[in-house]
């Protein structure tokens, strides 16, 4: 598992540097735009790719520490055993979807490459964002099957040692 949270830790830094850089090109645009009249082509664009990407760079770490949003209206009466096992179900259900969602996502990339689709102003390759969508969310599988069979039990605390 530490090498799992040192993958997601990597796009969770990833990912904020991604939207620190937008960020900064969008107070730049704002800026000229404003002011000089002068702007940054395409600066809406790249805005949307690449909090799409940022996204799924973050989806790891918040699997990693548990920071999905869990409702336990029904069964907060339930034993630490069925919570536990419940936890685990959960770990599953979330891996399953994190399959799917890789799966379209390559389907989707795949597509946007053999079609040579490109954003409006830019011509930035669309298929690009989607492969930068594919390997979080394919770790996003893998820690949610190590979860699924490994339970929670030293996880959490493993990973808020790291952090």
């Amino acid at each position: 598992m530490r090498l799992l949270t040192l993958l997601a830790q990597a796009c969770a830094v990833l990912a904020g540097c991604l939207l620190t850089v937008i960020t900064l090109m969008t107070c730049a645009s704002l800026v000229g735009r404003n002011t000089t009249g002068w702007t940054i082509v395409g600066d809406f664009e790249l805005s949307g790719a690449a909090a799409g990407a940022a996204i799924a760079l973050f989806l790891p770490w918040c699997q990693v520490r548990r920071g999905n949003i869990i409702v336990d209206f029904f069964t907060a009466r339930a034993g630490a055993a069925t919570h536990a096992a419940m936890d685990r179900v959960g770990a599953l259900l979330y891996a399953l979807v994190m399959a799917l969602m890789a799966w379209r996502t390559a389907v989707g990339g795949l597509s946007a490459w053999q079609s040579q689709s490109g954003t409006m102003m830019l011509g930035l390759p669309e298929w690009i964002v989607y492969a930068g969508m594919v390997p979080p969310l394919a770790l996003c599988v893998v820690i949610g099957l190590v979860q699924a069979v490994r339970g929670f039990e030293g996880l959490t605390a493993a990973s808020e040692a790291r952090a």
